[in-house]
């Protein structure tokens, strides 16, 4: 069987595997849906299993194609690793991406990504769209987005991670705060103050675990959805926030908040980049190493 298996059914299997939809896989092989369809068919035959079930959400694999799925993957990429068979990409040609971040990706990762491809290819234009967790997987998958930049980890077979730097973070308070006026208060000023934290799925669980740890959950005054709206919070009131150190430094340069060392450590939180695992297309190999220089670019801290 193998000997004759077509290529080409092994690029249909590992698309409808990780797009779950027939429509999707169609668009990324620039093939019509019921070539696709055509395609799972023989699939179904020569491998004797269905492969993959209609569900609410999609197509749902079977035990058979979670089974096959990774050797495939692998291989598929190692063939087109070695034929070059994405081809290459041209930055001087009009093209558009689209890219998904979260609130504090467009304030430190958007500048630098769009100074870079104005650089390399200046006739490209850019999507910007909301980072979601639970829908940012899928999006990647089925070609909706050409890459994530988030520090959640997105777990799935179907993505590769590229991790672009790690983030630490410091203390925020307005300008003029009356009391918080040391480059690095201690314990006891920050036990006197009201504090506010961002909840929800934001990939930066580590200063409410501090405030937690540092026995200063019934400190915290203000619960809000997004790192952006701190300051504005802040600015304007008496409360403390912990803010992503690079995300703090450039929202000091607008608004009128003072950043401080904290008394105690947070662990940083590494934030990366994901793609589609494979087949890959050569603008969007172009593109992941356009986010990788422009991140290299990012100022020492």
């Amino acid at each position: 069987m193998a000997s004759d298996f077509d290529l080409n059914l092994v690029r249909t299997f590992v698309l409808l595997y990780e797009t779950r939809s027939v429509t999707a896989a169609a668009d990324l092989l620039g093939v019509t849906q019921p070539t696709v369809s055509y395609g799972l068919g023989k699939l179904r035959r020569r491998l004797d299993d269905e492969l993959f079930v209609r569900g609410p959400g999609g197509l749902t694999a079977t035990s058979e194609s979670e089974r096959l799925y990774p050797p495939l993957r692998t291989a598929l990429a190692k063939v087109t690793e070695t034929l070059g068979a994405t081809g290459e990409f041209d930055p001087g040609r009009p093209t558009r991406f689209t890219l998904g971040l979260s609130d504090l990706g467009e304030v430190t990762v958007l500048p630098l990504v769009l100074a870079e491809l104005a650089e390399q290819a200046p006739r490209a234009g850019l999507r910007v769209r909301a980072f979601d967790l639970d829908t940012a997987t899928d999006q990647l998958t089925r070609g909706e987005l050409d890459a994530v930049i988030a520090s959640p980890v997105l777990d799935s077979p179907r993505l590769r991670r590229t991790p672009l730097f790690t983030e630490g973070y410091v203390g925020m308070v307005a300008a003029d705060h009356p009391r918080i006026r040391s480059d690095t208060p201690d314990q006891a000023a920050l036990e006197q103050e009201r504090h506010v934290v961002v909840e929800g799925g934001t990939g930066h669980p580590g200063p409410r675990a501090a405030l937690t740890e540092h026995r200063l959950e019934d400190r915290i005054a203000v619960r809000v959805t997004r790192f952006a709206t701190l300051p504005y919070v802040v600015q304007d009131s008496e409360l403390v926030a912990i803010v992503p150190e690079r995300v703090a430094r450039a929202l000091g340069r607008t608004h009128s908040v003072r950043i401080f060392r904290l008394p105690w450590p947070i662990d940083p939180v590494e934030v990366a980049a994901y793609t589609r695992h494979t087949p890959e297309g050569a603008p969007q190999r172009w593109f992941l190493d356009v986010i990788r220089t422009a991140m290299a670019k990012l100022p020492a801290l």
